[in-house]
């Protein structure tokens, strides 16, 4: 019982560090490490029974209905990381953004094939999922932001599409975030403690944790093949986001009380030069990051 907390702890760790990285989710991590699809039925337990259970002082029973266990040693993981690797991933992609993109394309890039393979039959539905999830993809990178909305609907709205897409693997919140327009809004009331803004974004991000988990569920358990060919695509077309090779485009916000932040806004790829000591070192680091995750898959499935 230990070691599998242990296990869904160090998951917990990498889903965390993931979300540091323009275009990684947790999600990906999750479902790359064989946990997704339980952590979609813990969240999707958190019911009507449940809470009857939790204000009926029957902790035993709520504990085991919403698999608290899991979710606790998973949450903790995620929090630690947040506080702690996150800031170190920070650094690395402010000092070495080449070479630390590179390691995590390698390791996004070997996950599609890991993903797909899960897939029990490829089929033509299988295949029309797999084009549809990596075109949204692609096409999210290449959107252009709206512009700022702090109406309280919108605000809500942006809650739930920020924790759906937190939650697809492939699908970066803070990216869907910028590309509706409103990441500095609610980066300046998280840094403000603006409750005009937060309530109606925590809101949101509660109905769509839970509401959106339901769905997952539903439709995992009757399109497993085709939610997983949709899923490999949505990761295979975070490529775009994530390759090494690319011009950033940012913007500067001011905030209140604290220094500019930049938001990125887009991006501008390039090939690199075959010729720089660079290139063929961050060519490494794209291995080493698709050898690692193998790997972990590898000792994950073994066990």
């Amino acid at each position: 019982m230990l070691s599998q907390s242990l296990s869904v702890f160090l998951k917990g760790l990498a889903m965390g560090a993931a979300n540091v990285i323009p275009g990684v989710s947790g999600g990906t991590i999750a479902l790359i490490t064989g946990i997704y699809e339980r952590l979609i039925n813990a969240i999707k337990s958190i019911d009507l029974a449940a809470i009857k259970l939790l204000l009926s002082r029957q902790w035993r029973a709520f504990w085991t209905s919403i698999d608290g266990t899991f979710l606790a040693a998973l949450f903790l993981g995620i929090g630690v990381s947040i506080v702690s690797l996150a800031r170190l991933l920070e650094y690395l992609l402010e000092k070495h953004e080449v070479l630390t993109m590179a390691f995590f394309f390698g390791l996004i890039l070997i996950s599609v094939f890991l993903v797909a393979r899960t897939v029990r039959t490829w089929g033509i539905s299988a295949y029309i999922a797999l084009a549809i999830g990596t075109a949204i993809a692609i096409g999210i990178a290449l959107l252009a932001p709206a512009t700022e909305n702090s109406s309280f609907l919108y605000v809500f709205a942006c809650g739930i599409v920020a924790m759906c897409s937190m939650i697809l693997p492939g699908l970066s919140g803070s990216f869907v975030l910028i590309i509706m327009g409103n990441y500095a809004l609610i980066l300046g009331a998280i840094g403000n403690f603006d409750l005009s803004i937060l309530i109606p974004l925590a809101l949101g991000c509660g109905f769509g944790l839970i509401a959106f988990s339901h769905i997952l569920a539903w439709v995992f358990k009757r399109f497993h093949d085709q939610t997983i060919a949709l899923m490999s695509g949505f990761i295979l077309g975070s490529l775009a986001i994530i390759w090494p090779w690319k011009n950033t485009l940012v913007n500067t916000i001011q905030r209140e009380g604290k220094p500019p932040k930049e938001v990125v806004t887009g991006y501008e790829w390039f090939l690199p030069s075959m010729t720089s000591s660079s290139t063929w070192m961050a060519i490494g680091l794209i291995a080493i990051g698709a050898v690692s995750l193998w790997l972990m898959e590898k000792s994950t499935s073994s066990k």
